[in-house]
């Protein structure tokens, strides 16, 4: 172990920032234009640093402030910019949300409430951890989701080892906790705000096409909740056919739901509070743009303000997270339902991360390194895109099991993004399916926070995770493939036969 360190050490110090070096002051790699090798460099050394993890996150993510400037790749004022805007509110304002959830346990309530409807059964009970898991995970950071809900799988499968053989709850107990893990990262594939590479992917996408139509909530909402869904179906089906009970009995009791929920007592005026701001807010994301099918539209509600285009997801987010610090808590006398010391809980770490991401976004758009990168590779035009969007899902859904999701994704999305405008095809195609595979790791402990989250419970062996997951992941690769390519298609307009305009726009 300790050898392994110092080779990685070794890497991320000294052999990195020699190869960035290079690119920094030798290489030639346009001589029309040296801040090509320039930008090329410093996301070598990004990218290497993520990867290794050889510095935090969140450090290696301020880069671009320090070394843009210098070089002359981007305005210091331009730079600093990217690391706060309206993709960063929504992330806040839907965090706020979230943490308010977890202090007055709302989201407890509402994960017993789903497992008391459909709890019973073997399978009931695996489909409703995962149901519960899934839907929470829309809307509140996977990890937490994971953490609220392995303590409630515990105390579950401890009441189960009364009435199963050894073997039948061992093997139970891989699925349920395998359950959980894999739903929190599947349900956070549905919404902009259940994960951090969908919203990445909001401001990178809008970065580099500025003239591209947005993709809001609810855009985003109908195109991957389906697909979301599809995979949360195969998954349960997958896990409960490996690991189900051979000798299972017809139903097992729901008193140890009924009586987690028992305990939390009646809502609390806050709760309920925080529920009306949540529903609030989710039909707000979802209405705010309006639908489109066919030749029948409706209008959402931003066309009812004199400046609709001032509007955003972020606007929506802050909005309803501010009653959060006005309305007032009857249970603590004198306190708000979130007072200011909440602020410190904000996952300042990610914030970072995504402002790094956009920045290098913004340096591979400003430098020209997109169009250079996708120049080299104009020999994939000879390829069908789905073959070009599988191996792009194939790669980013391996490389995500071994490395920060949401790194992984801004690494990857500038790249695509220059691949597709040399190969004239929309860039959608390429980085929508990098998103979602950026959420596709199954097989390995580190590859999530929840994935570890349920390793440590020491009932889950790294080949079972690997078995289950590995096949998992490489449906999950076809399916993410076919519902781009085909569904896709449909839902974002895309014709493979004629580039975007809001794409020529880069080029010129």
């Amino acid at each position: 172990m300790v050898s392994f360190l110092k080779k990685k050490a070794f890497w991320a110090f000294v052999i990195t920032p020699l190869f960035s070096s290079y690119f920094l002051f030798f290489s030639n790699l346009s001589p029309d234009n040296p801040l090509i090798a320039k930008t090329l460099g410093i996301a070598l050394l990004m990218a290497v640093w993520w990867i290794s993890e050889a510095v935090p996150l969140a450090i290696t993510a301020l880069i671009p402030v320090a070394f843009f400037p210098l070089l002359g790749i981007m305005n210091g004022k331009d730079v600093s910019s990217t690391y706060f805007n309206h993709v960063i509110f929504l992330f806040i304002g839907g965090f706020l949300l979230a943490l308010a959830m977890e202090k007055w346990n709302l989201h407890k309530r509402i994960a017993l409430k789903i497992l008391l409807w459909i709890g019973g059964s073997p399978a009931r009970i695996l489909f409703g951890f995962m149901l519960a898991t899934a839907f929470l995970s829309m809307w509140i950071s996977n990890t937490a989701t994971a953490m609220m809900m392995v303590p409630i799988a515990l105390s579950l499968l401890i009441k189960l080892e009364e009435s199963l053989s050894k073997a039948d709850a061992k093997n139970y107990s891989v699925a349920l906790l395998l359950g959980v893990a894999y739903s929190a990262s599947i349900g956070g594939m549905a919404t902009l705000v259940g994960s951090p590479p969908n919203l990445s992917f909001a401001r990178i996408f809008s970065i580099i096409f500025p003239e591209a139509p947005e993709i809001g909530f609810s855009d985003w909402l109908l195109f991957a909740f389906p697909l979301s869904l599809s995979l949360f179906l195969f998954t349960f089906g997958w896990l409960f056919f490996l690991y189900r009970p051979k000798e299972q009995k017809s139903t097992f009791s729901r008193d140890i739901f009924k009586n987690e929920y028992l305990a939390l007592g009646k809502a609390s005026f806050e709760e309920k509070s925080i529920f009306v701001l949540f529903t609030s807010m989710a039909f707000l994301w979802i209405s705010r743009t309006g639908f489109v099918f066919g030749a029948f539209e409706i209008k959402g509600w931003e066309s009812l303000f004199p400046y609709p285009e001032y509007i955003n997801d972020g606007t929506v987010a802050i909005f309803i997270s501010l009653f959060l610090f006005i309305l007032p808590s009857k249970s603590k006398k004198g306190e708000r339902i979130l007072d200011q010391h909440i602020i410190s809980k904000l996952p300042w770490s990610i914030v970072l991360l995504f402002g790094g991401g956009f920045a290098l976004a913004s340096g591979f758009t400003n430098s020209g390194l997109s169009l250079w990168i996708g120049e080299q590779v104009h020999w994939l035009h000879n390829f069908h895109p789905i073959v070009i969007l599988f191996t792009v899902t194939l790669i980013v859904s391996f490389l995500t099991e071994m490395t920060s999701n949401t790194a992984t994704t801004e690494m990857m999305l500038p790249i695509l993004a220059g691949i597709a405008i040399s190969i004239e095809i929309n860039p959608l195609i390429l980085m929508l399916p990098a998103t979602f595979a950026a959420s596709l790791a199954f097989m390995l402990p580190v590859a999530t926070p929840p994935n570890a989250i349920i390793f440590g419970t020491n009932r889950i062996r790294v080949g079972q995770m690997v078995k289950t997951g590995f096949v998992l992941n490489f449906f999950a690769v076809i399916l993410v493939t076919l519902f781009v390519y085909f569904y896709g298609k449909y839902m974002f307009d895309i014709d493979l036969n004629v580039f975007p305009e809001w794409a020529i726009l880069k080029t010129k």
